[in-house]
């Protein structure tokens, strides 16, 4: 750990994921007023962005705790803030500079009554069950308005359709036009992090990690992990760490074939459909094969895995991904081939490059507006530590682009996978057991970070004097991006609202925790 000497954020503490610990008393504390104008100067920066913000109680006060990541040097910018050392009761709003920040002071504010000037869209995040104003409910929800006598408003939910989670969509019409789209959620709010919290069972911990968001059961269980060894400065084998990345690409493909069909459906492209069905139902099977679960819950431990990938099982990953890869290539072709198919995906849901930044989009939804947010790249961990990594790019940001980002990441992961497990059969090392007894350090603060399917992923722990969690933080992909759905919708036709909200594909339940 270093403290950064450049011109931006010369005040911040730097540190490394491979590292992913540090001592609170190495943490900047800085005035409130450092830490706004260094957040202002830095996010002007397209390489810079806020990877978590968050506040923690404590015997001197509430302490805000800020990480940047830096994907320029691969490092992650930290330091805190005392709220009230200066006098200051209200704060002036970062989020007014940049919207990106909207997320995190909403967090803060909703949970700990802390007050932000001219803060533009003051609305409670998730209806925390501690919510510092219980006044503040979900009936009451100050959802936008427009008047007009051409303008109508349109309710969908909280109750789905289908047999999924809950979340409320208020769209304002004209006509059949979207006018403006306000996304409500919070409907299931689980405690996730107080759970992690209160428990110093690792297994318990582990095995809520892998709920956080049931589709990335795989991604949060291993940004689990690695931060529990970070806390506990213990140290993992290659071997294992392969497996890990393998799983994680196991997991990306799954997904992306799954979206791929699930896009297909919702415009009546039944080949599509069916053929995305079949290769995802071959990729989870595989998974299955490995450790017994379809979606790799009971693979990701702290330490070590209770299954290891044999050589006769690599061997199964790679004659299956085979076939799905050659199988889902026709796939590919068929919908390029379709004027049918693509004029219903092209020019749909765009949400530009500009936008994208502005929000903090990060993971598919940003690579599909032409910017480049991907922490296999700029922040790898496990296997991609010794790799190059191209992100998949593209660049009209609509629903054909987040379409053309999984169609190629199939491509790219499955090749990856192949890699992987080669590199496995010449390797001399065993992956150990997994171990429930590690002691995390005191008085730190430990963070992972990792590329699920959606995108970034990042828990940060922090610990007392006898190495008690005091802190848990989660952030899901899907926290900056629900916002990039609500855009991008804007000025579509609502019948085009199915495809749009598949293409992002977006978590309830890793956005609500």
């Amino acid at each position: 750990m270093k403290m950064h000497t450049g011109t931006m954020m010369n005040r911040w503490l730097s540190a490394y994921p491979r590292e992913g610990r540090v001592s609170l008393s190495e943490i900047p504390r800085l005035a409130y007023s450092e830490l706004y104008e260094d957040l202002c100067q830095c996010l002007r920066e397209e390489h810079f962005h806020v990877a978590s913000y968050f506040g923690v109680p404590g015997p001197e006060g509430l302490l805000l705790i800020c990480l940047v990541m830096d994907d320029l040097t691969g490092c992650v910018r930290i330091a805190s803030y005392l709220y009230g050392t200066g006098g200051e009761r209200i704060l002036p709003s970062v989020t007014a500079v940049h919207p990106a920040m909207h997320v995190f002071e909403r967090e803060i504010a909703e949970n700990f009554g802390v007050p932000f000037a001219d803060q533009p869209w003051n609305k409670p995040l998730r209806y925390a069950h501690d919510r510092a104003d219980r006044l503040r409910m979900m009936n009451d929800y100050p959802f936008y308005a427009i008047d007009g006598e051409a303008l109508h408003e349109v309710n969908v939910g909280p109750i789905h359709a289908g047999i999924i989670e809950p979340g409320c969509f208020r769209f304002i019409c004209n006509g059949e036009q979207i006018v403006h789209l306000e996304i409500m959620l919070g409907y299931q709010h689980r405690g996730v992090e107080r759970l992690m919290r209160e428990t110093e069972n690792r297994l318990r911990q582990a095995v809520l990690s892998e709920s956080i968001a049931g589709d990335s059961a795989v991604a949060h269980g291993t940004t689990y992990a690695m931060l529990a060894e970070a806390l506990s400065g213990h140290s993992v084998p290659e071997s294992l760490e392969i497996e890990r990345t393998l799983a994680l690409e196991l997991e990306r493909i799954a997904i992306h074939i799954a979206d791929t069909g699930a896009l297909c459906t919702d415009i009546g492209y039944q080949l599509g459909q069916v053929a995305c069905e079949a290769l995802r139902t071959i990729v989870i099977n595989t998974t299955q094969a490995w450790c017994g679960n379809r979606f790799g819950k009971g693979l990701i431990r702290p330490g070590g895995t209770y299954y290891p990938l044999t050589e006769s099982l690599g061997e199964l990953v790679q004659k299956n991904l085979e076939e799905v890869k050659r199988r889902f290539a026709e796939v590919t072709d068929d919908i390029m081939d379709s004027a049918s198919v693509l004029s219903r995906f092209e020019d749909c849901g765009v949400l530009t490059r500009s936008q994208a930044w502005r929000i903090g989009a990060v993971g598919e939804a940003a690579r599909a507006s032409g910017l480049k947010r991907d922490l296999r790249a700029t922040h790898p961990t496990g296997a991609f530590r010794s790799m190059m990594h191209e992100p998949v790019m593209a660049a009209e940001g609509d629903v054909f682009s987040r379409l053309k980002i999984r169609l190629g990441e199939v491509m790219q992961s499955i090749d990856y996978v192949t890699t992987f497990v080669d590199r496995l059969k010449t390797g001399k090392e065993t992956s150990p057991r997994p171990d429930y007894t590690l002691t995390w350090a005191s008085s730190s603060l430990a963070f992972a970070c990792q590329e699920g399917w959606r995108g970034e992923i990042v828990h940060v722990a922090l610990t007392d004097e006898q190495g008690r969690l005091t802190a848990y933080k989660i952030k899901d992909p899907s926290l900056h991006n629900w916002m990039g759905l609500a855009l991008a919708v804007r000025r579509e036709g609502i019948s085009d609202f199915p495809i749009c909200n598949k293409s992002f594909n977006l978590s309830y339940c890793g956005h609500d925790l």
